[in-house]
């Protein structure tokens, strides 16, 4: 993880604690950096998290899906002779 620290200098069980923190404040992502910026008495923390696979869900003749893979050859025509509508 890369630590990026201005505005001043912390020890290591400061920045550990922040660290700490994050992964508690946001456990269901994987913390990449971090900017620790001191002002003061204050300190402001930016994280910095590994991007979140994504699975495209579309709306097909009355389906929620992500492919048509699992689509009869009727549905499958169907989807060949929809007519797609422009948000133009």
């Amino acid at each position: 993880m890369n630590i990026n620290v201005t505005g001043g200098s912390l020890e290591q069980n400061e920045i550990d604690a922040y660290i700490e923190y994050g992964k508690n404040k946001y456990p269901e992502r994987q913390i990449t950096a971090m900017d620790i910026n001191i002002d003061n008495d204050f300190v402001d923390l930016k994280f910095y998290f590994r991007p979140v696979k994504f699975e495209r869900i579309r709306r097909i003749t009355g389906y929620l899906v992500g492919t048509t893979d699992r689509f009869n050859d009727a549905k499958k025509a169907e989807v060949q002779q929809r007519v797609k509508h422009s948000l133009s």
